[in-house]
């Protein structure tokens, strides 16, 4: 039996866990939540759920072994989006909503406190 994962899967898995700081259960609710917004309802098919956060709330329920490319390809996605937009920091970043939002909407929030290193 091969338990390995993908190489990509692999590299990814710690930049993606470093940088995600919401739970799936958490994500969820945000998803749900913000797709229940002022502008949600848009016509066509689906609750208005960011596509990207779905699928990031689907990998953050996975086991690192049960990782595929696609799920890989997501968290280097993920992580690079997220890379860029706390690079690209708003001057007034703790009250600029839209910014927050969008960096929740694949799972990170930049107003939780980091984690202490011990």
């Amino acid at each position: 039996m091969n338990d390995r994962i993908p190489a990509e899967a692999e590299l990814a898995w710690e930049d993606f866990h470093r940088l995600v700081n919401m739970t799936s259960d958490e994500l969820r609710i945000w998803l749900l939540t913000d797709a229940s917004g002022e502008e949600a309802f848009r016509a066509g098919p689906g609750p208005g759920v960011s596509e990207m956060g779905a699928r990031v709330v689907d990998v953050l329920r996975k086991r690192k072994v049960d990782l595929t490319e696609d799920d890989a390809e997501l968290m280097q996605e993920v992580v690079g989006y997220v890379e860029d937009r706390l690079e690209n920091r708003p001057p007034d970043a703790e009250r600029d909503e839209e910014w927050r939002h969008a960096l929740m909407s694949v799972g990170h929030d930049p107003l939780r406190p980091q984690p202490s290193s011990a």
